[in-house]
Order: C-alpha cells, then structure tokens, then sequence
C-alpha cells in the first residue's frame, strides 16, 4: 500500500510551519522532496510519487524510468527521467532528467504512477541511446510483452522527422524477443552488423526422436554451430554441471559451440566474428 504523502499546503491546513518543523525534527514527519512529507521512511516507489507530486502537472515517467515500469528496463540508470509539454519550463531538481515531449502522449497508468506508453518509450530509447543499447531494449520491450512488433512499427511511424529515428527504423524489424539478456541481444547485432548470417535467438536442439534436449543462446541450425555468452550465472556450480552435460551431448551430435565472455564482446568484438566466419565456412 501507496504511503500518504501530503504537500505543504494540506499540512498547513491543521498544523502552522512552526509545528511542521518540530515535527520534522522529532521525526514525526519525514520531508521527502522539498514540499512533500510523510508520516514515515518512504521507499523508492513512493519517492518517485512524491517527486512527481514537486512537477507541473502533465510530468509523467518517461525513458529509462518509464521502461522499467513497464518491464524491460534493461538499462542501468540511476537519474529520473521524465516528461513534460514543451510550453512548460524544464524545473531543475537532484537526481531528475526532464525532456520534453515532441509527441502528444496519453500517459498509462502503472502502480499509480503515470508514465509513457510502452511503444513511445521504447521507439523513444531506440532512438536516442547508442545502438549497441537501443537494440537490447528493444528485444525487451518485445519480451516483456508489453508491446508487439506491429506496435513497434505503427509507433515508428509517428516518430519519422525526429532526431535518431534511422536508427530506431534500422532496428526495430530486427529486433526479437526471445533474447534473454542485454549481451545475446548485443553479440546478435554484432553478427548483423558484420553481415553474417541472422542467428537463430533460444534456439532449441532436438535428439533423434524430435525431443528438445538443450537451449542454445544463439544458433545456425543448418550449419549445427552454436554460440554462448557466458555470463556471471555460468559460474553456479548446478550450472556448471549442467553446462558441461550439454557440451558433451551437443559436440556427441555434430554441433559446433562456440563461446564468448564479456571481454570478448566489449574489448576484441573483431575475434567474435572471426571465429564465427571460420566455424561458418563448410
């Protein structure tokens, strides 16, 4: 349940500023942003309504704030965004990125909280982060299923004459959501962009008998080569297990695995596609 919070103003209706104050001190009110109280400690959910409660009115969640309300924050972010009209002045407050709107926007409501819709948001990131960003959150947007491709493309429409959007119309048909993380998403678009073939995202292998044995984070099925980022859960020792129970029935049935880390992605991306190549080539 929402904690009550209370503008100046309501206080100042039963209490004068002099009592507020003590009570403040006393800890029997808890200023939260500058105008707003509440009764106790305030987690970061009624933080956020109470530093909506200090903007003008038409101020709803948007970008990587928004994205993650909606379910596919896959951007670390530590600032606020928000949105406002144009007609209205930017206010200047800690912790708080302000943009304003170029598109008329009806915002949804989640957790009582008013943001931008699920299909803006995304269009809205895919336009304005760095590539290797905007197609991970756009292949969440698709997985948290807060938004299909057709919606993706009917709001890609709307964005035509502004800043970055032959970035977002480059990378919306490809985006997909059966990436299961930022780095599959981004290794994907590695391939993409060097010109390899389009890989096959969570693919599953099946035995001889049509039944499916093991998930491959990235596959070519008819090359049998397969790709694996190893991330920090590869290092769990059920995992681990696991893992090499796979390794050993895949390279049993003619599958070539290849696999990669995050230095390998971020540090010499050029090894990623050379060993691809070479296990591509018949």
């Amino acid at each position: 349940m929402s904690t009550q919070l209370w503008r100046t103003r309501e206080l100042m209706r039963v209490l004068t500023v002099r009592r507020i104050r003590t009570q403040v001190d006393r800890e029997e009110l808890v200023r939260v942003r500058r105008g707003v109280y509440a009764p106790y400690v305030c987690d970061d959910e009624d933080e956020l309504r109470a530093l909506l409660m200090c903007l003008p009115e038409g101020a709803m969640l948007a970008m990587q704030s928004a994205a993650r309300r909606h379910g596919f924050g896959v951007l670390r972010e530590a600032l606020v965004h928000v949105q406002l009209p144009p007609q209205i002045a930017k206010p200047r407050l800690p912790g708080l990125v302000v943009h304003h709107s170029v598109l008329p926007a009806r915002p949804v409501l989640i957790g009582g909280l008013p943001c931008v819709p699920a299909a803006q948001c995304a269009v809205d990131l895919a336009r304005s982060v760095r590539r290797t960003d905007a197609l991970p959150v756009l292949d969440a947007a698709l997985r948290s299923g807060a938004v299909t491709q057709d919606d993706l493309l009917v709001e890609l429409a709307l964005h035509r004459a502004l800043r970055g959007v032959r970035q977002a119309r480059d990378l919306v048909p490809r985006a997909d959501g059966r990436s299961e993380c930022r780095q599959e998403s981004q290794l994907r678009l590695l391939l993409l962009d060097a010109g390899l073939p389009v890989p096959e995202p969570q693919m599953w292998v099946y035995d001889e008998y049509g039944v499916p044995r093991f998930r491959i984070d990235l596959g070519y099925r008819e090359r049998r080569v397969g790709i694996e980022y190893d991330g920090l859960s590869h290092l769990d020792r059920d995992r681990l297990r696991h893992d090499r129970d796979r390794i050993n029935w895949l390279d049993a049935n003619g599958w070539r695995m290849r696999y990669f880390t995050d230095r390998d992605l971020y540090r010499r991306p050029s090894h990623i596609l050379t060993t691809i190549r070479t296990a591509l080539t018949p």
